[in-house]
């Protein structure tokens, strides 16, 4: 079954917004484990204007589920971070620096020597990494000789054209790049504007997903339906 992993970027950006610590991180990425969340994820940036990074320091102390920490490989801030608190997976992101929302995969032709060195350093510390990728079939398959353990696939083009009704040829390019990650022995995550009206169409047609991140999407609900509700509606939505 497809794991789902809750992004709480959004809550730091709500705690941040008043200078205080309310509402409380830590707190928050423990209720949603109580609640159905089967990993945690957080995409600390430079600026650290949501997460911030002794948030992960201390959120690494408490999550007993998956910690799945997101970001951009080439700030060596980051590098050390990650290689210091040592999560399960390591999520490399190509943003760029300022950058609003991750918007792009990696180009795992040009930047095939980069990756190669970086995973190592992560996979040689006991980290599984999972790399962003576009649905192309030229990147997944660059992708598998970087040594990464997984692809995460960038969905916003998927959830797009799932708006518009037109959801055939929204996960044609997603079926195809994930039967070649299949192939090649890489595992499959999923994230980026998936939301419990999309999400179950992703997983019925690639059943072979591993783990959704989401943030935005849920968060939002939780607004309205509360937070324990809303994780079981999207545990819901992946029952394939």
């Amino acid at each position: 079954m497809t794991r789902l992993s809750v992004n709480i970027n959004k809550i730091a950006t709500l705690r941040n917004s008043r200078g205080g610590d309310n509402p409380n991180l830590v707190k928050v990425a423990k209720d949603c484990e109580r609640f159905g969340a089967e990993g945690i994820t957080v995409h600390p940036r430079p600026n650290e204007r949501h997460i911030r990074y002794q948030d992960v320091q201390d959120l690494s102390k408490i999550i007993t589920t998956e910690f799945n920490i997101e970001g951009n490989p080439k700030e060596d801030k980051f590098v050390a971070l990650v290689l210091a608190v040592k999560p399960a997976q390591v999520t490399l992101v190509p943003d760029t620096l300022g950058q609003l929302t991750s918007d792009h995969g990696w180009d795992t032709i040009s930047e095939q020597a980069y990756l190669k060195d970086v995973i190592v350093k992560f996979k040689t510390a006991g980290i599984r990494v999972s790399i962003f990728v576009d649905p192309d079939e030229k990147m997944v398959q660059a992708a598998a000789t970087t040594g990464t353990d997984r692809i995460e696939l960038y969905t916003e083009m998927y959830a797009k054209q799932f708006a518009t009704g037109n959801k055939e040829d929204a996960i044609a390019p997603y079926i195809a790049v994930a039967a070649l990650a299949n192939q090649l022995g890489m595992g499959i995550n999923a994230g980026h504007d998936l939301d419990r009206f999309n999400l179950t169409y992703l997983i019925q047609q690639i059943p072979s997903i591993d783990e959704v991140s989401i943030g935005h999407a849920l968060i939002s609900d939780a607004l309205y339906l509360g937070l324990e509700n809303t994780i079981q509606l999207y545990k819901r939505a992946l029952l394939k």
